[in-house]
C-alpha cells in the first residue's frame, strides 16, 4: 500500500487508514504499532507514522503501555459511556438543525436515503464492516446537512470512534440501527425538527445500551 498520492498531508492518511484498521478489527485491542513495519507497510517513512500514532494517542486508539510500546487500547465501559454522552448532544443538535434546513428547503435528504439503501443491503448481506462504514456515514451525513463546520470538524474524531464502538456489537445491532435510521429520515424528510432530534437521541441511547452488553 502507498499512500501520498492526495494532496493531504501525509501524517493525516497514515491517521486515517490506522483509524480505519482499528475501527474495522483489522488491528484488535492490545495489538502493538510499531513504526518501521507500518512505515513498510504504508510506503512512507517512519516520521509521519509516528505523528499519525501521537494523533491517535490523543484521540484514544492507542495507549503507551511500559515495555510494550504503543498498542491499541482496550474499550472500557467509561470511555463507551462517555463517548455516548457527547455523541448524544453532537447529533442531536445536528438533526435538529438539519431538519430545520430541510423544512426551509436549503437542503435536501437524498445522499441520506442512498446511503441506507445500501445500509440495506449491507445488513442483509451480513457485511458488518460495510455496515459499520455506513452507520457512519449516514450520521456524518446529516451533519453536513446542518451546514455548521465547526460541528463538522468536532464530530468527525467522534464518527471514527463511534465506528470502532459499533463493531462491538454490529451483527445484534445492524438491523436495530437500520430500522432507527429509517424513522430518524422520516423526521428528517418532514422538517420536524423536535421529532429529530428526539429520535437521534433516542437512537444513541439504544447503541449505547447496545454496546454496554457487548463489554459485559
Amino acid at each position: 500500500m502507498n499512500l501520498g498520492a492526495a494532496h493531504i498531508p501525509l501524517r493525516t492518511q497514515v491517521a486515517d487508514e490506522l483509524r480505519r484498521r482499528i475501527t474495522d478489527r483489522e488491528l484488535a485491542p492490545g495489538a502493538r504499532l510499531v513504526e518501521h513495519q507500518l512505515a513498510e507497510q504504508l510506503g512512507v517513512s517512519r516520521n509521519p507514522v509516528r505523528e499519525a500514532i501521537r494523533v491517535l494517542e490523543s484521540e484514544g486508539f492507542v495507549v503507551t503501555v511500559p515495555r510494550r510500546g504503543v498498542v491499541v487500547a482496550t474499550l472500557d465501559a467509561q470511555s463507551v459511556t462517555d463517548l455516548f454522552q457527547v455523541r448524544a448532544g453532537l447529533e442531536g443538535m445536528a438533526a435538529e438543525l438539519a431538519a430545520g434546513r430541510v423544512a426551509a428547503g436549503e437542503v435536501t435528504v437524498d445522499a441520506l436515503q442512498g446511503v441506507l439503501a445500501e445500509a440495506r443491503l449491507a445488513t442483509e448481506s451480513g457485511d458488518v464492516t460495510s455496515v459499520g462504514r455506513l452507520n457512519s456515514d449516514f450520521h456524518a451525513g446529516i451533519v453536513a446537512l446542518t451546514g455548521n463546520l465547526l460541528l463538522t470538524e468536532m464530530v468527525r474524531p467522534v464518527m471514527w470512534r463511534v465506528r470502532w464502538v459499533f463493531r462491538l456489537s454490529a451483527e445484534e445491532r445492524a438491523p436495530h440501527s437500520w430500522t432507527e435510521h429509517l424513522g430518524l429520515l422520516e423526521a428528517l424528510t418532514a422538517g420536524d425538527p423536535e421529532a429529530a432530534r428526539r429520535l437521534a437521541i433516542e437512537h444513541v441511547q439504544k447503541a449505547e445500551r447496545a454496546a454496554l452488553l457487548a463489554i459485559g
